[in-house]
Parts: C-alpha cells; structure tokens; sequence
C-alpha cells in the first residue's frame, strides 16, 4: 500500500520542475527581446525633419497680374417696376359704348390712342342747352349796349353834372356788368359742357402697356371708376440695394449726364449671355428696412425692346433680375483674383524661388476681384496653390 503512495509523489515533484523550467525559459525570452529594443532604439540615427523641409522644394502654380486703371463690378438683385404706372378712371358718368382692340391685358398702346368711348348723347344735348344760354346772354349784352348808349345821349343833353354815383346809375353801368358776367358765365357753361363731351372718349396719356381692363362693352362707369391699369414702356426701373459704403463708386444720372453702366440679366427666363443695358438713375433716400442697406433705382429703356434694331428680351415687371453694376475707374492698381488674398489681407507670391507673404493695401473688392493700392508689382508671380506649410522664404519651385 505505501508503494503506489510514493510513485504520485514523485510525479508532482516532476511537475513542479517543468512549470519552473518552462517559467524560466519564458522569462529569458522576454528579456531578449526588450534587450533588442534597447539597442535598436539606442542606434538609430536621428531624423532632421527641419532641414529635409528646407531642403525640398514645395510644387505650386502661379499666377501673373494686371495694373493699370479698372472699372469695378458690384453684382446685386433687383426687381422690375414700372417707372410710370396710372389706374385710369373717368371724369364723368356714362356706358360704355367703344373699347379699343388694343384694350385687353398685354396690349401696347400709343399716347393719345382712344382706349373707349361713353355715350355722349346726354353731354351733346347740354352742350347745346349751354350754347344757346351764351347766345341769349351775348343778345341781352347787346340789347344793354344800345340802352347805355341812349342813356348816355339822355345825360348830355342835360347838361347837368352829377355826382359820381348817380351818374353811373344813369349810364346804366351795373346793368351793364351784370350783362358782361352772364355772358362770362355762359361761356364758361359752353367750356365745360365741351370738355364733357370731349372726356366721352377716354384716351391713353402715354405710350403703355395694358395690364388689366376692368370694363366690358355695356358697363356703367361713374366718375373715378377703374377703367384700367397702364404702365409706361419707355423706361423701366429696376429697384435694387447696395452696401453703403460702395456708393462713393457709382455714379447716378442726377449728379452727371448719365449714370454707372449696368447690365441687367434674367438668368430663369433669358437664354444664356442675353443681358440688357441700363445706367444708375436715382439714389432712393432711405434705406431698405432690413438690411439697412442703399436704395437705388436702375434705368433701362425701352424695356420691351420694341424699337431696337436687333432683337432684345422684354423685362417684365416684378421680375427679379441680376444687375452688374461698373463703378467709376479705380487709377493706378493692381488687379488680383479675390480669392487669392489670404488671411489679414496678404498674398503669397513667388520670388526669386522663395515664398513671400505680402501685406496688403486693397481699395476695393467686388465679386471676382481685388484692386491693390499698394504692395504688389506688376511682375510678381502670385501663388494660387493651397500651401501646408506657410512660412516665410521656404523654397517653391514651378509645376511643370
């Protein structure tokens, strides 16, 4: 029985050994390894990082740019309104008997045209009734001529002198002004029953465009009643907004014989490049509400483009429309891509290999450009790559 007893105590002994050995073996291994880590790490060379930039030269584009005397773009929206617009109502009572062919939405009419006719037949009988009331006054003057007169052969031979009063009393003189205001009043009766009959036929003031009729053949009209709404097409206005600080750039037509160019352009109705021609007309004295921004009206003529030469797209009113607007020259400048002025008003230019990070005098900015005052040459090559690292005089070189 003690036999079997001392054959497991002798393999747990064994074991034990093993685990010790196999411990041991894992631990030496270890050992090894962070010793190589030591020595690798402690004999690699040291990598120059600053002096591999300096030594590699950074690939850019460039760009050259203009000097000389620009016109800057300012680009703003506007809508179309009618320079002149009229409701036209009547001055008297009647029916319609008349309407033009020319009298319906969208027709065009000329100054003077006949727009509609009222009935007249009530305005012809008055003015007949007015006419002959005038000949009864003209006769009732004459009749009181000829008693004056015999009044006045009466007072000579009396030979009497009278005071003053008395003897206009004899002359008959206040019956004679009484005659010559009946004959006044008569004539002015006449005037305005003329101007009665004459106002029968409704006319259009100016050359327009028809943009509603509310009447039909048969309609009774009262005096102030809507006939109908015109809009002048000799000139359209084009009410737009400018930041307050850009108008020292333009010019209005109210301070020279013609304002700052514009060209104006419905980019969702127009085929592509089509643009009409305006000028700066009028500075609205307030400004808009919300954006505490400079009201100014554009002019553009003949806005339908009836009488041109070439065919011209027609502006239609309350359209909202692009306006480029050409400010006055701007003298001795560099001209340069806007979007090439970086960070605080600078430019990154190449020269002589290097990068030079240019300061800045801008006069003015519009969409698309920039114009500098001062700090840039007519020769400098401006760099229009994006740059990772930005420093001053690190070396460039040319995409080829």
């Amino acid at each position: 029985m003690n036999v079997p007893y001392e054959s497991n105590t002798t393999d747990r002994q064994l074991g034990r050994i093993s685990l010790r050995a196999t411990l041991a073996i894992c631990a030496a291994l270890v050992l090894a390894g962070v010793a190589t880590l030591v020595l690798i790490f402690n004999t690699e060379p040291d990598v120059q990082r600053e002096s591999a930039v300096r030594e590699t030269a950074m690939l850019v584009e460039v760009t050259g740019v203009e000097a000389g005397t620009f016109r800057p773009v300012i680009e703003a929206m506007g809508t179309v309104r009618a320079a002149r617009e009229v409701v036209i109502r009547p001055r008297i009572s009647g029916e319609v008997i008349e309407l033009a062919s020319e009298l319906v939405p969208g027709g065009e009419v000329g100054q003077g045209d006949v727009l509609l006719r009222l009935d007249d037949a009530d305005y012809r009988i008055a003015l007949e009734q007015r006419q002959s009331e005038l000949q009864q006054a003209l006769a009732s003057l004459e009749i009181e001529h000829g008693r004056q007169q015999i009044a006045e052969n009466d007072y000579r031979q009396l030979n009497k002198d009278l005071q003053p009063e008395n003897r206009a009393l004899v002359l008959r003189e206040p019956q004679l002004k009484s005659a010559e205001a009946a004959v006044r009043a008569a004539r002015a009766a006449v005037q305005r029953a003329e101007l009665d009959l004459e106002r029968t036929t409704v006319r259009a003031p100016f050359h327009a465009q028809v943009l509603t009729r509310d009447v039909n053949l048969g309609s009774q009209v009262t005096s102030g009643s809507s006939l109908a709404r015109l809009v002048g097409v000799d000139t359209y206005w084009v009410e737009t907004t400018i930041p307050l600080d850009r108008l020292r750039w333009l010019t209005f037509s109210e301070d020279t014989a013609s304002g700052s160019p514009v060209a104006v352009r419905h980019r969702t109705a127009w085929p592509e490049g089509e643009e009409r021609q305006g000028y700066l007309y009028r500075l609205v004295g307030e400004l808009e509400g919300e954006t505490r921004m400079a009201r100014v009206l554009v002019a553009v003529d003949d806005p339908l483009g009836r009488s041109a030469a070439t065919e011209l797209p027609g502006l239609i009113i309350g359209s909202f429309v692009e306006c480029r607007i050409h400010g006055r020259p701007i003298e001795d400048v560099v001209r340069v891509p806007r979007d090439l002025v970086r960070k605080g008003d600078t430019v990154w230019v190449m020269r002589d290999g290097q990068l030079a990070i240019q300061p800045v005098e801008i006069v003015f900015q519009d969409a698309t450009f920039a114009y500098v005052r001062d700090g840039l040459r007519a020769d400098d090559q401006v760099i229009t790559t994006s740059l990772a690292t930005v420093k001053e005089g690190i070396p460039l070189r040319l995409k080829s």
